[in-house]
């Protein structure tokens, strides 16, 4: 059984990546300025990715680059240099799904780990046989495989490294190739930039009725007829293992920190204890409770135990499930006056009952009582974005810790 399987995570910007690496991530996976496919993502310019890779090595992490475009003739004018840029900087892999991209990376850059993309679509074993024949040495799955699947793949091809999408939005298209951005509003999602139209509100007419619009179900609502539940695989840890998979993937480079912090400590989590003793591993409510504190669809375990139904769709809305708020971040503690140092994300008033959730996995539930500006003096609320101050604490509070609260 494969117990060395990477939590991989994703990290839309610096302050993603390092509180991935702090909450448990093994691996990130991040984009630069051009070529990855989530241009609305903070991405990396060189000087952040060259800190946030120094960063993760500095903590035995790696860190993945997307190059997973499908590209067009102009693209490959200044992607020559940008493959240069990442090898220099120390990427310890890039992705890709185009083979016109493969093919510049083992050019220019020969001894760098290729992984192929999701988007190139590989759902048997013949496709990844003849990726792994053109250098490829991670396979990153079609999200339309089961795991019955996988497992066979893994049983012909026992040298290729298995990597699955286990947590996170799944888009309507097949493994993520999608037309609908670029036909309604000009915006190619094969290229970065997609519009997200599948979650929007659609009615169906009929071809003499124009201007008449019909709910495809009775609600007076609509009906969203591409708007899948979110990935959430956090209970079959042993199931994935037993598959043979390599890599755990966490989506999500346009999710909040707090997203990133609380799926992959969840995740972290569950893995260590499952590792620890993989007989005797009983899942446990508390981490599938975690992951759904973060804003979320509903949940679905997709493809991996078969085609999914409509269970698997939302029809009545695309609005997120949120039941916590991001409060703050804690970012140092004075140990002799008890007072933590928050960075604001959200408004917190005194009364305020909160939850802080550290990286080592021991929260402090607490309400807030004194609470002072960066000068000393008391105040009754953190009204201002990203401002700055201090809580009283019961306890030690680590660095990096995350307040959060129950939503109204």
């Amino acid at each position: 059984m494969n117990i060395k399987m990477e939590l991989l995570a994703p990290a839309g910007d610096l302050e993603k990546l390092k509180m991935a690496v702090i909450y448990g991530a093994d691996a990130v996976y991040v984009a630069g300025e051009r070529f990855g496919l989530r241009a609305g993502a903070g991405n990396f310019t060189p000087e952040q990715m060259k800190e946030g890779i120094e960063f993760a090595h500095e903590r035995g992490r790696k860190v993945y680059v997307t190059v997973n475009i499908i590209a067009h003739n102009e693209d490959f004018n200044s992607m020559a240099d940008y493959i240069k840029e990442i090898t220099a900087l120390g990427a310890d892999a890039v992705i890709v799904s185009d083979p016109g991209v493969l093919s510049l990376v083992r050019e220019i850059s020969p001894g760098m780990p290729i992984h192929i993309s999701t988007q190139a679509n590989v759902t048997n074993y013949m496709s990844a046989r003849f990726w792994q024949q053109q250098g490829v040495s991670r396979i990153i799955a079609a999200r339309e495989m089961s795991l019955s699947e996988l497992a066979f793949m893994r049983q012909m091809l026992p040298d290729i490294e298995l990597e699955v999408f286990v947590h996170g939005a799944m888009c309507i298209s097949y493994s993520g190739r999608c037309l609908l951005s670029n036909f309604m509003c000009g915006r190619d999602a094969n290229r970065g930039d997609c519009a997200h139209p599948c979650r929007w509100k659609y009615y169906l007419t009929e071809e003499k009725r124009p201007g008449e619009y019909f709910p495809v179900e009775e609600d007076e609502k609509g009906t969203f007829i591409f708007n899948s539940k979110d990935l959430c695989m956090i209970e079959y840890i042993p199931e994935l293992a037993r598959a043979g998979i390599t890599s755990l993937k966490i989506e999500g480079r346009m999710k909040s920190v707090f997203y990133v912090a609380t799926v992959v400590r969840a995740y972290r989590n569950v893995f260590d204890k499952w590792r620890e003793d993989p007989e005797g591993y009983k899942p446990e409510q508390r981490w599938f409770e975690e992951v759904s504190k973060v804003s979320h669809r509903g949940f679905t375990t997709g493809f991996f135990f078969g085609k999914p139904g409509s269970e698997s769709q939302n029809y009545r809305t695309s609005s997120y499930i949120r039941t916590w708020e991001f409060m703050g971040i804690v970012r140092s503690y004075d140990e002799r006056e008890h007072l933590a140092v928050v960075e604001q994300r959200n408004k917190l008033v005194k009364g305020d009952e909160i939850e802080i959730m550290q990286p080592d996995g021991n929260d402090i539930r607490m309400v807030a009582d004194l609470m002072q500006d960066m000068e000393g003096n008391v105040i009754t609320a953190a009204p201002h974005p990203q401002m700055m101050f201090k809580i009283k604490t019961p306890c030690r509070v680590l660095p990096n810790s995350i307040l959060r609260k129950k939503s109204l």
